[in-house]
């Protein structure tokens, strides 16, 4: 079909080139044949009158042309997508849908694992596909590339729609046998000792306790730079290091790992899990259903539960292993 002299087909390929930065793969995904992906191409350049796609060694380049078009052209199919081919009525029991979330280790075991289990029941065609971090999250979503981020609001932008979930604090913690992990923990004491930290996406960017950390004018002290929170407790074992972890997920782990917990230096240090969706998924009946689904089982959570003494028992665990607690 024909747009003012434009095939629209072509957009698609442009769009898919794009975003897979591979002619190749670009035809791989929307089922086209190499010949026939470069002969799109040669139009898509004749029409705009631009190189648009360069290949120069190994490296994919794209034209100032071709970056202007891209937002444009993305946005617009988008909007076909869930404004007309995707109009029809949503049924959780029939669909097939594909779900796809950015969120970290520490809250696909603290939470998702809910929300798969209930959509396992009422929805049993619905699949999910979890995204790693990515440096660009909001990007993810106006490419239309994930349909959900959950990440603390402090990382959350301002571009797309949102909802909190609940909030989380911040616990310090090391192993048992750490004498140096006291319990009235000083920001002097928090600073000397050897941090393990996690970091995301391709940048590494500073983790979440040296995020707050330089807020405050600290610099941390890391010897170990992990890629998620959950390799985090083993790696404490038999060290003075410490760590900073979201309290749920060390309740959800210290049954299996021993752990030395106690109240981070920085006094009342909490955020809140928010998720995120695109935009233009307001509207989509498939989302406005996964988003009641979240805020339901989130609301099930009981923040008070989640900060609750622990140093009892906590106390209680160590002696019957042999630790001292201070």
């Amino acid at each position: 079909m024909r747009f003012k002299g434009l095939d629209l087909n072509l957009l698609v390929a442009f769009d898919a080139v794009m975003t897979e930065r591979s002619v190749t793969a670009a035809a791989r995904s929307i089922n086209l044949s190499q010949p026939a992906m470069s002969a799109a191409i040669a139009r898509l350049r004749l029409y705009f009158g631009d190189e648009l796609f360069i290949m120069r060694g190994r490296s994919f380049l794209t034209t100032p042309r071709a970056d202007a078009l891209a937002v444009a052209v993305r946005d617009s199919l988008l909007n076909i997508q869930f404004s007309i081919i995707s109009a029809d009525p949503f049924c959780p029991a029939k669909s097939g849908r594909c779900f796809r979330f950015v969120l970290s280790d520490s809250m696909t075991l603290v939470f998702f694992g809910k929300v798969a289990e209930r959509v396992a029941r009422e929805a049993p065609g619905v699949s999910f596909e979890l995204l790693p971090l990515d440096d660009e999250p909001s990007e993810l979503l106006r490419r239309g590339s994930a349909d959900f981020i959950i990440l603390p609001d402090l990382f959350m932008s301002n571009e797309h729609p949102k909802r909190k979930l609940f909030g989380e604090t911040l616990v310090c913690v090391g192993c048992p046998r750490n004498s140096l992990l006291t319990k009235q923990l000083s920001l002097e004491k928090y600073f000397s000792l050897g941090h393990i930290v996690a970091k995301f996406g391709s940048t590494k960017g500073p983790s979440l306790e040296q995020w707050l950390s330089s807020q405050h004018g600290f610099k941390m002290r890391v010897e170990l730079v992990v890629p998620s929170f959950v390799s985090i407790p083993p790696l404490l074992s038999g060290t003075n290091r410490i760590a900073t972890l979201p309290l749920r997920l060390v309740k959800k782990l210290e049954h299996a790992i021993p752990l030395r917990i106690v109240k981070h230096p920085f006094s009342a240090l909490s955020f809140n899990e928010i998720v995120q969706w695109p935009a233009l998924h307001n509207a989509d009946a498939a989302s406005i259903w996964m988003r009641e689904i979240l805020l339901q089982e989130a609301s099930s959570m009981d923040y008070m539960d989640a900060i609750e003494p622990f140093r009892s028992a906590e106390c209680s665990r160590t002696r019957k292993r042999g630790g001292d607690v201070r």
